[in-house]
C-alpha cells in the first residue's frame, strides 16, 4: 500500500514559506518539495480555506502564512487537508461470518482506535513554531544557513 505523505509534504511547504518570509510562488514551492506547482496548489487550497495561508495573484504575488507558527498545530494541518488515513494496515473482511476473524478484528479495531487517538492528540501538541525551532537547531547543528540549507 502506498503511503500517504501530504501531511509531511504540506509542513515541509508551510516551514519553507515560513523561512522566505516574502510570498513564494507554487514553482518555488514546488521545487522545494521536488514535486509539481500543481500539487503544491491543491494541497494549499485546503490551508486557504482553514485560513492558514493566503494566495495573491500577480507580480510580487503568491503563497503567505497567514497566522503564527505557534497558533497551528500539526492536526490542525492534518484536518485542514482532509484528515487522510493514519493507519496503513487493516482488518482481515475475507470471512466476516467467521467467529475467529470478528475476535481478531475487535481486539485491532480497538488497537488501531487507541493508536490513531494517541497519534492526534501528540499533532495537537507540536505546532508549527516548534518545527520551525527544530529545523534551526539542525541547522546551526551544521553551522549553515537557512538559504545555504534551501538553495544549496
Amino acid at each position: 500500500m502506498k503511503r500517504d505523505s501530504r501531511l509531511s509534504g504540506v509542513l515541509h511547504v508551510l516551514l519553507h514559506m515560513a523561512e522566505q518570509g516574502t510570498p513564494m510562488t507554487s514553482e518555488q514551492l514546488a521545487r522545494a518539495m521536488q514535486t509539481n506547482a500543481v500539487v503544491v496548489r491543491r494541497i494549499l487550497g485546503g490551508l486557504r480555506e482553514a485560513g492558514f495561508v493566503h494566495s495573491e495573484k500577480g507580480h510580487g504575488g503568491g503563497w503567505t502564512i497567514a497566522r503564527d507558527l505557534a497558533a497551528i498545530t500539526m492536526r490542525d494541518v492534518y484536518d485542514a487537508i482532509g484528515r487522510p488515513r493514519l493507519m496503513a494496515m487493516g482488518n482481515r473482511t475475507e470471512a466476516p461470518g467467521c467467529l475467529v476473524e470478528q475476535a481478531v478484528n475487535a481486539a485491532l479495531d480497538d488497537g488501531f482506535r487507541d493508536a490513531e487517538a494517541l497519534l492526534l492528540v501528540r499533532f495537537g501538541e507540536v505546532t508549527l513554531a516548534a518545527l520551525a525551532a527544530d529545523f534551526h537547531a539542525r541547522l546551526a547543528a551544521r553551522n549553515l544557513t537557512a538559504q545555504e540549507h534551501i538553495h544549496g
